[in-house]
């Protein structure tokens, strides 16, 4: 039944696909609002969404057979690829100094999601290779108890896939809320010219975006891999077990999720400079954007576990609760705050979605809440003695160095990350706090570095 889903399933995502890349490219012209530069913008994602949705389509069936390792390694390549392929071409399209053709920059940051599709979905392919004798095996062996009709079949993809693409696009959503009001509140509120708005939405949805997308990317595929457990424990009834998977989970995110973000916050100047050019505006947007990257994670990881218990149509309706939250906020935000405004009002709409999700699952389910205070709470103890690390050695070796020098800065990012990184490491084995993540391995790594 599995397979036949997912080859019925694979004709629908391809034909969608299809669709809807034909209706971005050649209906571009009717949806550039205006401005024919966004034709070019618009040509380039088309071909992102022609792949997008069998790559998620191929996840899921993976994942259907609790096969999370292909998911998560084809989450993060995606991102790994897309994320590379949009520095490299920014580096060469906008040069040293940022003065280069920003359309043909942003097209091709667009068209980035079609490369990192094309690496997640290569992952994809090859798992598929790795594990076919398996799923052979088991299409073989299958009962074949259940039987579904053609039609029902795609009725009930359909009504699936459509929570799921929602809840999957939801960042990008706020995004495209920033997209069409920042320039429309600043020139309300400011006299700013338009090339001073295109630079500072530049830096904020693009330049630092790309970036903090890596680490939340990372985090959250790790933190995800327990939806296919809560799934067959929601078949099951297991209201304990799913308890404790979702708590599992929230942990695991924060033990990554919660230094990377410090981490990346403390070295945004280097950071920011290696791949753009050095700029405090850029600096300090970075740093803020890395602090809002633990709210976006934390949703995409509690919004997959929300489609992990079935709960996908209420997901949905929080979200269209923080997007109100979101609209509300904006143009106050922006007006106070400009660009980093935008930041503060999608935190604020994706805070409200949380706390709508994690109060919904505690209760129906019960979180142990004790447990994840007192875990957190260490994590942000040692987190921070990360973050102040970091930030020492950075400040430190720019007394020495030249902060606008590429070369110098990625030296300041790797003396940064290894200190900081070492002190966090030595803190969460010495405290036993890694063993409630890895378990026995933890004790093996101690012995490793002989820590006591």
């Amino acid at each position: 039944m599995g397979q036949r889903l997912y080859k019925r399933g694979l004709l629908l995502s391809v034909g969608t696909g299809i669709i809807c890349a034909a209706i971005l490219y050649f209906g571009a012209p009717f949806l550039k609002d205006g401005d024919p530069n966004v034709i070019t913008v618009l040509h380039a994602l088309a071909w992102a969404v022609l792949v997008i949705p069998t790559m998620s389509l191929t996840r899921g069936f993976f994942q259907g057979y609790q096969e999370m390792g292909p998911s998560a390694v084809s989450q993060f390549i995606e991102q790994l690829a897309r994320v590379i392929y949009m520095l490299t071409t920014a580096y060469f399209i906008m040069g040293k100094g940022g003065q280069g053709d920003w359309v043909y920059g942003v097209s091709q940051s667009t068209f980035a999601a079609f490369i990192g599709a094309l690496g997640g979905l290569l992952v994809l392919g090859i798992y598929f290779i790795k594990y076919r004798k398996r799923l052979s095996y088991l299409s073989q062996h299958s009962a074949n108890e259940l039987v579904v009709s053609t039609s029902t079949l795609y009725k009930e993809i359909i009504a699936q896939a459509v929570p799921f693409i929602i809840i999957g696009s939801a960042i990008t959503i706020f995004q495209l809320i920033d997209q069409y009001t920042f320039f429309r509140i600043m020139n309300a509120v400011s006299d700013y010219s338009t090339a001073v708005l295109n630079n500072m939405y530049a830096i904020f949805a693009f330049n630092a975006n790309k970036l903090v997308m890596i680490v939340i990317s990372l985090a959250s595929a790790m933190a995800v891999t327990s939806v296919p457990i809560l799934s067959e424990a929601k078949t099951r009834g297991d209201r304990a077990e799913i308890s404790r998977q979702v708590t599992d989970s929230i942990l695991l995110f924060a033990f990554l999720m919660i230094p990377a973000a410090l981490g990346m916050a403390a070295v945004a100047q280097p950071a920011y400079t290696l791949f753009y050019h050095l700029s405090d505006v850029g600096t300090a947007i970075l740093q803020f954007n890395s602090y809002v990257a633990i709210v976006l994670g934390l949703f995409t990881v509690i919004s997959a576990i929300m489609q992990g218990i079935g709960e996908n149509v209420l997901a949905v309706k929080y979200f269209c609760v923080g997007m109100i939250v979101k609209f509300i906020f904006q143009f106050p935000m922006v007006a106070l705050f400009s660009a980093v405004g935008s930041l503060i009002s999608t935190a604020i709409g994706f805070m409200v979605v949380n706390w709508l999700i994690l109060r919904h699952i505690n209760l129906e389910y019960g979180l142990d809440y004790r447990r994840i205070n007192t875990f957190i709470g260490k994590i942000i103890t040692y987190a921070f003695g990360t973050f102040l690390i970091a930030m020492v050695v950075t400040n430190g070796l720019y007394i020495v160095m030249d902060p606008a020098s590429k070369v110098q800065s990625l030296l300041v990012i790797a003396a940064a990350v290894v200190l900081g990184g070492a002190f966090y490491l030595y803190f969460v084995l010495k405290s036993r706090l890694a063993d409630e993540i890895v378990g026995a391995r933890a004790a093996g790594l101690r012995r490793m570095l002989k820590i006591s």
